[in-house]
């Protein structure tokens, strides 16, 4: 029997407040309270609520045949708990169910892999934390942001203890190799990798309802039948997505509901194939070789690389300028700032900032909060010197020595 693995990112950032009215040293309320309000409960009646009672539905059906997995990030987790308390309540139903594995990632979907080791793995485990309390469970897979992923960074994985980690299948990468085994760190053997299959996952999460592609309307006998067409040798077909895929970018009048509904069925009556998670599959397979990542991939955009978030100068600038104060926050206890921090780092934020306009330009603007790139750059870069005046204070009271934090 061979492997269906789904999976699903969860992830809402807390959005800022526009900083320009605002005097600096003087106002530290940096997040948009309403907005992230308004969007978090649009995003749960559009796709959280429904898709989680409809996968609950299955599982009911099914029992143990059926089975997914979810990374929800730190931001949306605190979103839940102050937002819609509901969501949360609907995913812990899920998990009492035993057929859904939860992920660890970086708390604030962030982009600490790239920068700083020590936050990265304090992220993490803040993250794992947050995991075991809301649903009883201790994640052994990792999901890095985005599926950001590298052979360091998977070494570093490796080293906090997890065995098995998702990231992206990019034919730069695998060249002639099929996504659809288990690979290996380059570094670390002992870590598996499981490869998104990025024709299939985008079928369901960016073309489904485009009129214009030459297989719409997508239906789930002739999805069932392109898996038919994979090579039997072939172990496991990983479908990685944004849940937000569900009701939100993809309406319920396409569809998209339908057609999850009916896949289970379909799956079992027509195909060898069964549903599994990320870690059954990393139990019951052995890697079939290492895969070499010198530099950083991910599952965005055509190139699959970081040039979303660190592609031109504006976004460089802020994220250097960010991590650059990391070790006087470090020596900081003022728990507001602490928080502050963490949602700063968000990956959002230099998403924003972006100015790649071709290929993948709809869908920078689709995400896109600011009018342009650099206001979102001006914004953020305000807010952090704010921040920045409030760690140098909190330094000062607590008579750090400069000396010894500097970089």
């Amino acid at each position: 029997m061979r492997s269906i693995c789904f999976y699903f990112q969860v992830h809402q950032p807390f959005r800022l407040r526009t900083y320009r009215f605002f005097d600096i040293g003087k106002d530290h309320n940096y997040f948009d309270d309403y907005n992230n309000q308004a969007i978090m409960r649009r995003v749960a009646d559009k796709c959280y609520l429904p898709m989680n009672n409809l996968l609950l539905n299955l599982i009911n059906e099914y029992g143990t045949a059926f089975k997914v997995s979810f990374s929800i990030s730190g931001t949306a987790l605190d979103q839940f708990e102050q937002y819609t308390p509901d969501v949360l309540e609907s995913f812990k139903k899920l998990a009492e169910t035993g057929c859904v594995e939860f992920l660890a990632e970086t708390y604030s979907h962030s982009l600490s892999s790239l920068k700083n080791k020590e936050e990265f793995v304090k992220q993490v485990e803040s993250h794992k934390k947050k995991i075991k309390e809301l649903f009883g469970v201790k994640p052994k897979t990792f999901r890095n942001t985005e599926l950001i992923y590298s052979d360091g960074i998977g070494e570093m994985v490796a080293e906090m203890g997890f065995k098995t980690m998702l990231t992206e299948g990019a034919k730069h990468v695998l060249g002639w190799k099929s996504p659809n085994f288990i690979y290996c760190n380059a570094i670390n053997p002992k870590l598996k990798l499981l490869l998104k299959n990025f024709r299939l996952s985008d079928d369901m999460a960016f073309r489904f309802s485009q009129q214009s592609w030459d297989e719409w309307p997508l239906t789930t006998e002739k999805f069932v039948g392109w898996l038919n067409q994979i090579d039997p040798a072939q172990e496991v077909v990983n479908l990685f997505m944004d849940y937000e895929t569900f009701g939100e970018h993809q309406w319920v009048e396409t569809g998209i509901f339908e057609f999850m509904k009916n896949l289970p069925r379909m799956v079992f009556e027509r195909t060898n194939f069964t549903f599994n998670t990320p870690q059954e599959v990393s139990e019951n397979l052995q890697p079939v070789s290492a895969i070499h990542v010198p530099y950083p991939i991910s599952w965005a955009d055509e190139e699959r690389d970081l040039t979303a978030w660190l592609g031109n100068d504006l976004q460089d600038e802020a994220f250097d300028s960010l991590y650059s104060i990391y070790k006087k926050v470090k020596y900081c206890d003022d728990e507001q700032i602490r928080r502050d921090w963490k949602y700063l780092q968000t990956s959002d934020h230099f998403y924003y900032m972006c100015t790649k306009w071709f290929s993948d330009g709809d869908v920078h603007k689709y995400f896109n909060p600011y009018g342009t790139p650099y206001e979102a750059f001006i914004n953020f870069m305000n807010i952090l010197s704010d921040f920045i005046i409030r760690v140098d204070k909190c330094s000062e009271s607590k008579e750090i020595n400069l000396a010894e934090i500097k970089d």
